[in-house]
């Protein structure tokens, strides 16, 4: 049986440091406790990177642009009721202070840290190639 294919955007913001932010996602979602990449659905005539710089500034109060999106991999998984399909993009600019609009916990973790964090199974194997690149 066919799955619907889900589109989300994912960005590993790095800071000075080298640090990849992570997010906890909320009690009140699918995948609650979990750790993951910012980002988010991808809407209806929107590219990946126009869904990452549209859910960083919902999400995180911050501006990124365009420009400042390298992707790195991307992550496809069949979840039980569709199959996710998640470019991932790093960026090491932006525009503001980091702010968690939906009350989401964050943290700043160096790429070799990630393992200890539990994610999405969809966003396990983005933790070695971020380790690879960083």
């Amino acid at each position: 049986m066919a799955k619907e294919i889900l589109l989300v955007s994912a960005c590993a913001l790095v800071d000075d440091d080298n640090r990849i932010l992570i997010a906890k996602r909320p009690p009140n979602r699918s995948l609650a406790g979990l750790w993951e990449f910012p980002g988010g659905k991808i809407e209806k005539g929107e590219t990946p990177e126009l869904a990452i710089v549209r859910e960083l500034k919902e999400e995180l109060d911050i501006e990124v642009h365009e420009k400042c999106l390298s992707p790195v991999t991307f992550a496809s998984y069949s979840y039980e009721k569709f199959h996710l399909l998640m470019p991932l993009y790093i960026s090491r600019c932006w525009d503001g202070e980091i702010l968690a609009k939906e009350g989401q916990d964050l943290k700043w973790v160096k790429p070799n840290a990630l393992e200890q964090y539990d994610m999405p199974p969809a966003d396990d194997p983005l933790k070695t190639a971020l380790r690879d690149v960083l």
